[in-house]
């Protein structure tokens, strides 16, 4: 039943999903099954296997409280095989949790006492709803008991339709059909709690937008601006239309004498205890939706920053701005190694602009800088300035660049950070990591707690489980895409790693230390508690450039060496060429593995209805006969070596490409670094001015992007197409290089807007 919804929903076939659900069972990795076992899975990418997986696990649930809610109602003899029927066919589990209400043991309630008084027979009666002749008050009074608290017959009639206030809120169809009629009629209201008082909420003062257009991020503000207490928050339902419906419903004789009865019933049931809980259910739904687009865009941000580009064998001078306490310098070497650090004060209060000069021209010279790191902190914009006046005066050829800080005061204060560099201050550590996240951003970001890198929107008003699960699956897979050189990767780096957790990682560490480098893979299987199973889920992942085996520098599996070797010596390929960049010849080697020709397609003149028909089979035979192109011959002659070495076309494709380029880098695919050599500054931005910029955070209602000036300038998502777009990211991405317009410039408060509308604009992604 799971295996085939799951199939239906993800458009699969039933073998890739029941071989995938096999391969998460037997405590396989996302990132090793997606990379290791696409023959199985049909090539599933890391994106599908991780929805698929989440979605499995909903599922499950699902089907588990199924049969807790049916034990439950079976235990009170209640059940029947019409209901049986209901709660195993529900689709999502407030479906399950409507039919389970009725037979739910509540707390004490005026309906569980009014029976308790023996008033159900009387509530029977009245919805009953056929004895017009027979007098309602004379009945009740037979219900009259002083002992139990019926003193009146008002009091008899009270908790009679108690009882059925209760009944009609239970009813499982009456919620389901006043949930979806406020969901899509409903609107959503807030009003100041303080009138008065200025807040960042102000446009919500007095607000009110239809449930079902409001965006999510307004959601999220509307309970920011609630948990805040600056906000009053509430649902407007269509209650004369739900009223209307469920007397319809419940009332099948309104000349009946029990009908006034009854309308009473329904009207308390709907105002005291249907529309409370309904509110609080729809606010939920809105909740869960906002926020988990809200991890969506979050997650995906954090993606696109952890895979940006490193900067490879450039020589890097960190700042971290300020103003007051100095501009915190570090040099480092190509591989990261801190080399120099100091303070300078080249900002007010202290404007020590020519000897802060001095010290970096300085720097530069001695240490032949490429590039200079700019944090986009406080003062991060008038050290620009500095930086950008200062490179001018000297020969070297030096850029500039801004990186982004968020979350660099976390690490430079962490447990870790300490670790590391106990010597240096704090702001020092902070410093580094800014230089460091050029060279590497992968490297260092993973040291982060990723919600603290600051891409995204609300994510400390969202559900931080889910955010935190979301986060750390990403940073997994974007390791594990990349891998990491298993003789030099920190703790923090490694622990991410399929099969591997932070103890493992320390222990790796440990014996590097203790032993020397690594000089091949297997040799992991010597490392405390890294056992067979982690050894196969993270061998894949971890490389060993300079071992004894020139596989180990790839992306080539142990458990496929002997494959690997067999196609070098099928090709002709000598195993050192992977020590050395790799063989550029493989795609000829591949095309002259054979010289055949798939065979045309037979014709058949009992399947040809007429000669048009024949005319258009024989073009596509001429078609079909001409030259294959390169690449149809390549994957002609992919199959015919994969059938030969007996092993699966995807692992085979994978092969080639490792050996062409052994331990390629996908993060090389990616935006490249922006780097400068001059400055704007606000005063010389106008309308109508277009630039290029670097987009820095991509949020609900659109995009922020870096164009050189003091604070990033913002398109709206209505001006980032002509067309309609659901979201900002259908098209924009963190990093990603876009051409501008700047359409408003607020001068007073910072603020630039933006447009890439009819501008020649194609997004390097």
């Amino acid at each position: 039943m799971i295996i085939q919804q799951l199939a239906k929903e993800f458009q699969i076939k039933v073998s890739q999903v029941e071989s995938t659900i096999q391969l998460i069972d037997d405590g396989n990795t996302i990132p090793f099954i997606a990379r290791y076992r696409k023959e199985m899975t049909g090539g599933l990418s890391d994106v599908i296997l991780r929805d698929l997986h989440q979605r499995l696990q909903y599922l499950r649930n699902l089907e588990e409280r199924k049969q807790e809610v049916l034990k439950l109602i079976d235990e009170q003899g209640k059940l029947t095989e019409e209901l049986e029927k209901e709660i195993l066919s529900a689709q999502v589990l407030q479906k399950v949790e409507d039919l389970y209400r009725p037979f739910k043991q509540k707390k004490s309630t005026r309906a569980s006492k009014a029976k308790e008084k023996g008033l159900e027979p009387l509530a029977v009666f009245l919805l009953e709803q056929e004895m017009q002749e027979r007098d309602i008050e004379g009945y009740a009074k037979s219900f009259l008991n002083e002992e139990k608290g019926v003193s009146t017959v008002e009091e008899a009639l009270a908790g009679a339709m108690d009882i059925i206030a209760e009944q009609v809120s239970d009813n499982p169809l009456f919620r389901e059909e006043i949930r979806n009629l406020t969901l899509k009629e409903g609107s959503i209201l807030s009003e100041a709690v303080n009138t008065e008082e200025k807040t960042v909420f102000e446009m919500y003062y007095e607000y009110s937008e239809p449930i079902s257009k409001i965006p999510n991020h307004r959601i999220l503000a509307l309970n920011r601006g609630e948990k805040e207490k600056k906000l009053k928050v509430k649902l407007h339902a269509p209650s004369e239309e739900i009223l209307f419906k469920l007397k319809k419903n419940v009332i099948n004789n309104p000349n009946a004498q029990s009908a006034p009865f009854i309308e009473r019933s329904i009207e308390d049931a709907y105002k005291r205890l249907i529309a409370p809980s309904i509110e609080r259910e729809i606010r939920n739904i809105l909740s869960e939706r906002a926020e988990k687009e809200a991890v969506q865009v979050f997650a995906k941000n954090t993606e696109k920053l952890l895979m940006s580009p490193p900067v490879i064998n450039a020589r890097v001078m960190g700042i971290d701005p300020s103003f007051r306490t100095g501009c915190k310098i570090t040099v480092l070497d190509e591989t990261g190694k801190l080399l120099e650090y100091t303070t300078i004060y080249p900002n007010p209060p202290q404007n020590e602009f020519k000897k802060s000069k001095a010290v970096i021209k300085s720097l530069i010279n001695k240490y032949n800088i490429d590039v200079v790191a700019i944090g986009n902190g406080t003062a991060s914009r008038e050290t620009e300035h500095f930086i950008s006046e200062t490179i001018t005066e000297i020969d070297s050829k030096v850029h500039f660049t801004i990186v982004s800080e968020a979350g660099a005061s976390v690490y430079s204060a962490s447990k870790l950070a300490t670790e590391e560099y106990p010597d240096l201050d704090v702001t020092t550590r902070g410093s580094l990591s800014i230089g460091r996240r050029l060279q590497d951003p992968l490297a260092e970001l993973v040291k982060i707690d990723p919600k603290h890198i600051g891409v995204g929107q609300y994510q400390h008003d969202v559900n931080q489980s889910m955010l935190d699960e979301a986060l750390t699956n990403v940073v997994e897979d974007c390791v594990n895409r990349v891998g990491v050189d298993l003789n030099t990767a920190s703790p923090s780096l490694l622990k991410y790693i399929s099969g591997i957790n932070a103890s493992i990682a320390k222990n790796i560490v440990q014996y590097r230390e203790e032993k020397g480098k690594f000089k091949k893979r297997t040799e992991l299987k010597k490392v405390p508690k890294l056992g067979e199973k982690a050894f196969e889920q993270c061998a894949g992942f971890l490389r060993v450039t300079d071992g004894e085996n020139a596989l180990d520098a790839t992306a080539v599996h142990p458990e496929s060496y002997e494959a690997a070797e067999q196609l070098m010596s099928l090709l002709g390929v000598e195993k050192e060429s992977l020590r050395k960049g790799g063989n550029k010849m493989i795609e000829e080697k591949i095309m002259a593995f054979s010289e055949e020709v798939p065979e045309s397609p037979v014709l058949e003149p009992k399947t040809i209805k007429n000669l048009q028909e024949l005319s258009q089979i024989k073009q596509a035979v001429i078609q079909k006969q001409k030259p294959l192109t390169k690449k149809e011959k390549i994957h002609y002659n992919l199959k015919k070596i994969a059938s030969e070495l007996d092993i699966g076309l995807p692992t085979l494709e994978d092969m080639v490409k490792e050996f062409i380029k052994p331990g390629r880098d996908s993060r090389e695919e990616m935006p490249q670094v922006v780097f400068r050599s001059d400055v704007l500054k606000f005063e010389d931005l106008k309308i109508d001015m277009e630039l290029n910029g670097t987009v820095r955070n991509v949020v609900d209602f659109g995009a922020f992007v870096d164009i050189g000036v003091k604070n990033d300038g913002l398109i709206h998502i209505s001006e980032i197409s002509e067309r309609y777009i659901k979201h900002p990211t259908d098209i924009l991405s963190v990093g990603d290089i876009v051409r501008v317009k700047i359409i408003d410039i607020d001068i007073e408060r910072g603020r630039v807007s933006l447009s890439m509308k009819n501008l020649s604009n194609e997004v390097q992604k």
